[in-house]
């Protein structure tokens, strides 16, 4: 029985198309999900900016355990050498190499005649070969582009190095019968290399035409797990499943798991959030784990790594000496408690922005409201904002004072003493650049304390981009 290779596409489609919004460390989790599901092929794209993406795709690259990790290439040589450095510590890396084939899409998006694409299809897959065999060409489009000049283009990223080429019906236009009959021409117009199937959703029988195409002879198929621009993950896996026997193919999708994994995965991406509120990409629990005074400098280090953050060398030997400090006194230091002793003791810096005074307005009848005073050289700044709650409209208003976003990746407050005037320990991680900064703040007030560790790492983001 043939063995169907499935690749989702969630994250690649919502890159271009928006739909929700997911942190860095999202991201991760839903790539652990489809990796233990059973996906062949997560897709992540085209990086949008080198620097962040490139560690979100180094980071995906090492927590995947089996699926391969499929990165879309620019035309830049440069580019894709750096795309290849932040990939190659996957399990199976495979770079991406999709044009357009149709004359409407060339002339439009590359201002190129067929020779032109051609040649620009041999020289971007020809560079992508000097990294690794494992090149996918796609062909975007190419239910619109002209049969003779689709086959020639397919056969020139073969002969140049790509082991998979995909026709992409991106425009939506072909029924599931027509589409696998365009799928058996290709088949016997491109020799020895695999064949993938991607068809958009706009007449609504994309998971029909996917089957269809398997039956035609496709060997790779794209899906998402979420998303409803192409065939569904969940109704392509299941219906795969349910006529394996009569078109003599499965796939490698978990059946007992695939339902309750969508679901998990939708419930990631879907999550209803304000769009003005710095929550917007959600606070998650991360997996636990612990320390003891066992260990050493490097596997504290490690275990910063895990948490997201990119230390320094001097960094991290403050951060083991605290850590030794407080291990002495306990008998295990959680991830929590880890990133407490990072915020304290990593990256201390001379403060740019400072508290001056802050009055909060909050209560279950009236919408939160914040006006934080801030002085920054001498001169006082105010912002005033409403949000969610009294942390929520606090973290808007300064904000409103930076004129900066910044991705709040965690959030988190405990009681640090007893009793009515217990004081309320807050940390905040703040992802910016792709690097983690961290802050530490402790008041009687909780709110007060959430203000403090927000600017203690916010004045950590500003003296990194000073220097």
């Amino acid at each position: 029985m043939k063995k169907i290779i499935i690749s989702d596409v969630t994250m690649k489609q919502n890159a271009i198309k928006g739909d929700f919004s997911l942190s860095f460390r999202e991201k991760i989790e839903l790539a652990k999900m489809l990796d233990k599901l059973g996906a062949d092929v997560i897709e992540l794209g085209t990086p949008q900016n080198l620097k962040t993406d490139g560690l979100l795709i180094k980071s995906i690259a090492l927590a995947v355990e089996k699926a391969g990790i499929s990165v879309t290439v620019p035309e830049t040589r440069e580019d894709i050498a750096f795309i290849w450095e932040c990939l190659k510590g996957a399990k199976k890396p495979r770079l991406q190499v999709s044009l357009p084939v149709s004359t409407v899409q060339m002339e439009y998006r590359f201002h190129k005649k067929t020779d032109g694409m051609l040649k620009l299809i041999e020289e971007t897959v020809s560079e992508c070969k000097k990294y690794t065999d494992n090149i996918e060409f796609c062909a975007e489009d190419a239910t619109r582009a002209d049969f003779d000049f689709l086959a020639e283009a397919l056969n020139t990223a073969a002969k140049s190095g790509a082991k998979v080429v995909t026709v992409c019906d991106s425009a939506g236009i072909l029924l599931p019968e027509q589409f696998a009959e365009l799928i058996k021409q290709i088949k016997t117009n491109i020799g020895d290399v695999k064949c993938g199937a991607y068809v958009s959703d706009n007449l609504y029988m994309a998971q029909s035409a996917a089957i269809n195409a398997i039956m035609a002879g496709a060997d790779e198929i794209k899906v998402a797990a979420c998303g409803n621009g192409t065939a569904s993950l969940e109704k392509t896996a299941f219906a795969l499943n349910a006529v394996s026997e009569t078109v003599n193919a499965n796939s490698g999708i978990k059946q007992t798991e695939l339902h309750r994994t969508c679901i998990a995965v939708e419930r990631l991406c879907k999550t209803e959030r304000p769009k003005s509120s710095p929550f917007d990409n959600g606070v998650r629990e991360e997996e636990d784990f612990f320390l003891n005074i066992h260990d050493d400098k490097d596997r504290v280090a490690a275990a910063a790594v895990k948490l997201g953050y990119d230390l320094t060398a001097e960094d991290i030997a403050a951060v083991y000496e605290s850590f030794l400090t407080v291990a002495d006194k306990k008998e295990q230091i959680s991830a929590k408690e880890l990133d407490v002793l990072i915020a304290t003791s990593a990256l201390q810096v001379p403060p740019t922005y400072k508290l001056e005074g802050y009055v909060i307005n909050s209560g279950n009848i009236i919408t939160s409201t914040s006006q934080i005073r801030l002085s920054k050289d001498g001169k006082i700044l105010e912002g005033i904002a409403a949000g969610d709650g009294p942390v929520d409209s606090s973290f808007l208003a300064i904000e409103q004072i930076t004129g900066t976003h910044y991705e709040l990746d965690d959030f988190q407050i405990r009681a640090v003493t007893e009793g009515r005037e217990a004081m309320g320990e807050s940390v905040v991680r703040l992802r910016y650049g792709g690097k983690l900064y961290s802050g530490r703040g402790i008041s009687t007030n909780v709110v007060g304390s959430s203000i403090m560790a927000y600017i203690n790492a916010l004045n950590k983001i500003v003296y990194e981009e000073k220097q």
